[in-house]
């Protein structure tokens, strides 16, 4: 288990808060052994929850040519045919993936092959399960095509508390399926667009699992 990179300026700006918590603590309240115990608790408690949220765990990436895998952890939240408006322009099967805060927050390649179209998108925060998060929250789209001309587009989506969008790759990329993509903070959702004629694998509510998940065979 690893401590994604991403998560060093928040892993700081928490250290920094705990030391002058508890030093304020100490000097004003350090005759109070219940406050003491307060700050602790307080400081584990968030030194806990951002060692959690950027854990990076190593994946075991099965490459298939002929399977799109899991960008990211988290719930099977919606899967529905859906016309796709940015690039593709044609209807194709939408699978959409909840990322809670205490799911692991890292992206991943569905697919290999190049990247022919990145966009980032500014926009707003609303919650991460609502119809319009697709198309009018914060977010990134991203088409990669395989070496059969094949494209899966997604999207990372901000949730309510998610207030940064990381992607690493540029067009032009070349990318190994299962290989890291870019990370977004605190509660989010990644959409999936595939042909019409993928064979889907998970069902609504289906947990799955980012790099390891096998969501549909194309």
């Amino acid at each position: 288990m690893k401590f994604h990179k991403e998560g060093y300026p928040s892993l700081l700006l928490v250290l920094l808060f705990i030391g002058i918590l508890n030093l304020a603590i100490y000097y004003t309240l350090g005759n109070y052994p219940i406050a003491l115990y307060l700050s602790w608790a307080v400081s584990f408690f968030l030194l806990f929850m951002i060692l959690q949220f950027f854990r990076s765990p190593n994946r075991r990436v099965i490459i298939n040519e002929k399977q799109v895998i899991s960008p990211c952890d988290g719930k099977v939240v919606v899967i529905e045919e859906a016309e796709e408006t940015e690039y593709l322009n044609e209807r194709r099967k939408q699978i959409s993936i909840f990322m809670s805060p205490i799911n692991v927050h890292n992206n991943r390649y569905p697919i290999g092959g190049t990247i022919k179209y990145y966009k980032y998108h500014p926009g707003k925060y609303l919650v991460a399960w609502h119809p319009k998060s697709s198309t009018e929250n914060e977010r990134t789209t991203v088409v990669v095509e395989d070496a059969q001309k094949r494209t899966v587009l997604f999207r990372q989506i901000a949730g309510a508390l998610a207030r940064r969008i990381v992607f690493y790759g540029k067009e032009g990329d070349r990318v190994s399926q299962g290989s890291e993509c870019g990370f977004i903070k605190f509660g989010s959702r990644v959409d999936l667009f595939l042909p019409l004629d993928a064979k889907i694998n998970v069902k609504l509510n289906d947990k799955v699992v980012g790099g390891e998940s096998v969501i549909a065979e194309i």
